[in-house]
């Protein structure tokens, strides 16, 4: 039997595609999962919306094992990462604005669709960086692509449960950010770490996020973490052929319960 877990971000109600999310894992973990919410946005995660995920979940029938990691209570589990590859030379204090990176519109794009930073704050003198931070500006944290790469002489992949072995190319994604200004921590590390700490052997989750794997192997190099294997199901679609998502307000299972629909309706309409 798998572990597998089922981590939501908590910025609205769970909707269908969540759901199938849940059942996936659920199905391949053999009836359960771990439940974790990624509730790092303190702007947009709300204490609300991760008691209705539970709900919602408890409503369809699907089971979580243990308690349930939350990841705003663990940021100086994460600030011990950072410090990791920060003492390693891995890490680099990024000033740049959202506006200022996406200026660059002359710059390739990585596998999210994003620019790729261009670096303009890699070379940036050690001690003038210092003073920036000591003086209060604004900054982030970004891995330093060519040294991690360095660090790790071994060739990057995963196992994908139906595709077999997958090779990867974290260079495609550049200096990506493993702490954003407004947040001391990113996805990329804290699923990457958590994973880890809660023994996942198979993380199940959308085929959006894929591609993200490849950074999520190269941290777990660095850090001398476990290689889980890897399930990225298909996407569930609106009416438009667009996949759902809470910015598009899809309809949520809080929305189909209070219109008369029952669990198994939901879950029949989720049939994998």
């Amino acid at each position: 039997m798998s572990t597998t877990r089922f981590a939501p971000s908590p910025t609205g109600f769970l909707h269908l595609g969540h759901a199938f999310s849940a059942l996936f894992a659920a199905r391949q973990g053999g009836g359960g999962f771990l439940l974790r919410l990624e509730d790092i946005d303190a702007t947009r995660c709300r204490p609300e919306y991760a008691a209705a995920t539970m709900e919602d979940l408890q409503w369809l029938g699907l089971r979580w094992h243990g308690g349930v990691r939350v990841q705003s209570q663990h940021l100086p589990e994460y600030t011990r990462v950072l410090d990791d590859l920060r003492a390693r030379g891995l890490l680099y204090p990024c000033f740049c604005s959202r506006a200022e990176i996406a200026a660059s519109v002359a710059a390739p794009h990585g596998p999210d669709g994003a620019p790729l930073y261009s670096g303009n704050c890699r070379g940036l003198d050690a001690s003038l960086a210092a003073d920036r931070i000591a003086a209060g500006a604004s900054h982030g944290w970004r891995l330093d692509m060519t040294k991690a790469l360095r660090a790790t002489s071994r060739h990057m992949s995963y196992e994908e449960l139906e595709q077999g072995t997958v090779d990867c190319n974290p260079a495609a994604w550049g200096d990506v950010v493993l702490a954003r200004k407004d947040v001391p921590t990113s996805y990329h590390l804290c699923v990457t770490h958590d994973d880890a700490l809660q023994g996942v052997d198979l993380v199940t989750r959308g085929a959006d996020l894929q591609r993200a794997t490849d950074v999520h192997r190269l941290l777990q190099e660095l850090m001398g973490w476990p290689a889980p294997r890897y399930a990225h199901h298909r996407l569930v679609l609106g009416a438009d052929g667009r996949r759902l998502a809470k910015r598009d307000r899809a309809q949520t299972i809080r929305e189909l319960r209070e219109n008369g629909s029952t669990a198994q309706d939901v879950l029949k309409m989720l049939e994998i």
